[in-house]
């Protein structure tokens, strides 16, 4: 898929963006979650995979490596493993938002029951042979999805 020009990614510039690996049926059952659960359309999405996540992560500063299942970039930097899911959630129609208050939990603990499951994933879940095309409505919200302006 062709990456979005350069004004198009300042134009969402303010908004949250979900990296997720594009390959893994979990991430983009996850992503189609968040789709679902966030009628505001507050968050966009880029594969982990494309041009435009390594683009903004350079932005953001983050050069050193990353998860490979979920990064959130927000106005408040680079968020990854339990911190980037409880964050998403926190974003979402309650009763999702609730998830957020499990920040209580230990960050080590979240961490590593976050890292079990993604280790496992494609075991559990599978992978897929190409990335997630949205539909048409929402291909916008896709940032490795938009085509170029002329």
């Amino acid at each position: 898929m062709p990456a979005p020009d350069a004004s198009q990614a300042r134009s969402r510039a303010g908004q949250p963006v979900i990296l997720f690996d594009g390959v893994c049926n979990l991430c983009t059952a996850v992503v189609r979650f968040v789709i679902e659960r966030d009628p505001a359309a507050r968050f966009s999405f880029a594969s982990l995979q494309s041009d435009t996540a390594r683009r903004l992560l350079e932005q953001a500063g983050r050069i050193a490596a990353l998860p490979d299942s979920l990064v959130l970039i927000d106005e408040e930097g680079v968020h990854v493993r339990s911190d980037a899911a409880l964050r998403v959630a926190a974003g979402l129609r309650s009763p999702w938002s609730l998830a957020a208050h499990l920040t209580i939990v230990p960050k080590a603990l979240r961490n590593r029951v976050y890292d079990f499951v993604a280790r496992h994933r494609y075991r559990w879940f599978g992978t897929r042979d190409a990335c997630l095309v949205p539909t048409p409505e929402l291909r916008a919200r896709f940032l490795d999805s938009v085509n170029p302006r002329p």
